[in-house]
């Protein structure tokens, strides 16, 4: 009988080691800074598909080996508003620089396959606190992020959002 139980024992922690070790390959993969190379929104009532931030939108996510991300967005240049100075700013100014952006942190778990972003901060108050998903397909320095059917952030219309990602570290 006991030796039947160390083999269970031995068996879970074998199995517990290959699941670690998976995790933790994963998440090395990951690890870094990413620079956006496109963004693409596919309105599931209409299957429009628009360049989410315009056709050169600028955005970078890191993720650390703490288990930490932080990602920003904002739209190409011509399509946000310059204001003169910070003193000068007008409120259509602030409110179409907000629309045309996009920030969150938070924690991240990586299987290779998916990604989870528990935010805990956020530049929009109703993403804080969720679990945004992302179907993850890596090739080479890229990566290609694809969100699962929901109201888009910007026009609240149920969309599939496509990012991809190339590794800049």
């Amino acid at each position: 009988m006991m030796k039947t139980t160390m083999k269970g024992i031995g068996f879970a922690i074998g199995l517990l080691s290959a699941v670690s070790v998976r995790a933790f390959a994963a998440d090395q993969v990951l690890e870094g800074t990413y620079k956006l190379v496109s963004s693409t929104q596919k309105t599931l009532e209409t299957g429009e598909i628009v360049d989410t931030y315009g056709k050169q939108p600028t955005g970078y996510i890191t993720y650390g080996r703490d288990g930490r991300m932080l990602v920003l967005i904002v739209a190409d240049k011509n399509n946000r508003p310059a204001p003169n100075s910070v003193g000068a700013i007008t409120d259509e100014q602030r409110a179409d620089l907000f629309r045309t952006m996009l920030a969150y942190g938070g924690t991240y778990k990586y299987d290779g396959h998916t990604i989870e972003h528990h935010i805990d901060v956020s530049w929009n108050q109703a993403w804080t606190g969720t679990t945004q998903v992302r179907d993850v397909q890596s090739e080479g320095d890229k990566l290609t992020y694809v969100t699962r059917p929901a109201p888009f952030s910007g026009d609240g219309k149920m969309s599939v959002t496509t990012l991809i990602w190339q590794k800049v570290d």
